[in-house]
C-alpha cells in the first residue's frame, strides 16, 4: 500500500559541502531524512520550493545532519563488526530489517505522540528513528496486533501466515498473496491506532484480491465502510 506523495523529480546537488538528494513531491512542507545504509541525505520538498530555500534549510541544519550521519555510520560499522544482526522484531516467527532514519521538518507531522517528547512525531523540529522509538513502535503494534487479527480474520475469511514489521520509506504496508505474508510500516506504531487497523485490513484484503479494482474496493467497503476517509487521512502523513 503506497503513500500517494509521488516523486515528481529528483536531483543530486552539493549544499554546504554535503551531497544532497532533492526529491520534489506534491507536499506542503519540507522534510529531511538520513537514509541507510550509507547515511544519504535526502530532502523531500514541495514542487515549487526554490533552490535557495532548500539550501538555507539544509545549511541551518548542518550540525544536526552531521551528527545523524555519524550515528548511522557508526551503527553500520558496529553491525558489520558484530555480524549478528537480527532485525527489528519478530511477529509470528518472522522479522524485518533494521535501519536508522532521521527527519527534520518545517511543519511537523501530526500524530498521537507526546508533544513534549523531543523524539515524538508531533515535534516540529526533529524526529530520529533510534532504538527507543523503534521499541516503542514495536510494543504498540504487538499490543494491538493479536486483537486486530482475532477481530478481522473471521470477518475477512483469511489470515496472514506471517506479519513482519519494517521501517519503510514509501509505503504503509505490503502483502504477498502467494505466501500470505504481510509487512507493516513500523511507523504505524507511533500513529493513531485507526491507521494500523486500516492498513492491516487493506493488506488482508489482498489475500483475496491482488489489485485495487472493483472487487477489492467492494470488499473494503463491506469490511470498513469508512476506508476511503481513513486512506485520505493516512496519506496526509509523510512516510518516514
Amino acid at each position: 500500500m503506497r503513500n500517494r506523495n509521488r516523486t515528481l523529480s529528483e536531483e543530486t546537488t552539493q549544499i554546504a559541502g554535503m551531497t544532497v538528494t532533492i526529491v520534489r513531491k506534491a507536499i506542503k512542507n519540507m522534510y529531511l531524512r538520513i537514509k541507510p545504509p550509507n547515511a544519504q541525505i535526502v530532502i523531500s520538498a514541495p514542487s515549487r520550493m526554490s533552490q535557495a530555500a532548500i539550501a538555507r534549510f539544509v545549511t541551518e541544519r548542518k550540525p544536526w545532519i552531521e551528527r545523524a550521519r555519524r550515528t548511522m555510520l557508526q551503527a553500520k560499522d558496529e553491525q558489520i563488526r558484530q555480524s549478528d544482526f537480527n532485525g527489528l522484531d519478530r511477529v509470528n516467527g518472522s522479522h524485518g530489517p533494521d535501519n536508522l532514519n532521521g527527519l527534520e521538518n518545517s511543519g511537523g507531522v501530526g500524530d498521537r505522540n507526546n508533544p513534549g517528547d523531543p523524539n515524538s512525531l508531533n515535534n516540529p523540529r526533529v524526529f530520529v528513528w533510534n532504538d527507543a522509538a523503534k521499541e516503542r513502535a514495536v510494543r504498540a503494534i504487538n499490543a494491538q496486533l493479536p486483537v486486530l487479527l482475532a477481530k478481522w480474520s473471521p470477518i475477512i475469511g483469511r489470515k496472514p501466515t506471517h506479519v513482519t514489521l519494517r521501517i519503510m520509506t514509501s509505503r504503509w504496508g505490503s502483502c504477498t498473496p502467494k505466501t500470505g505474508r504481510i509487512r507493516l510500516n513500523l511507523q504505524l506504531g507511533l500513529m493513531d491506532p485507526r491507521f494500523l487497523e486500516y492498513v492491516l485490513v487493506h493488506e488482508m484484503t489482498h489475500l483475496w484480491e491482488n489489485g485495487h479494482g472493483e472487487d477489492f474496493q467492494r470488499r473494503m467497503s463491506a469490511y470498513l465502510p469508512q476506508w476511503r476517509q481513513l486512506r485520505r487521512e493516512l496519506n496526509r502523513h509523510v512516510v518516514l
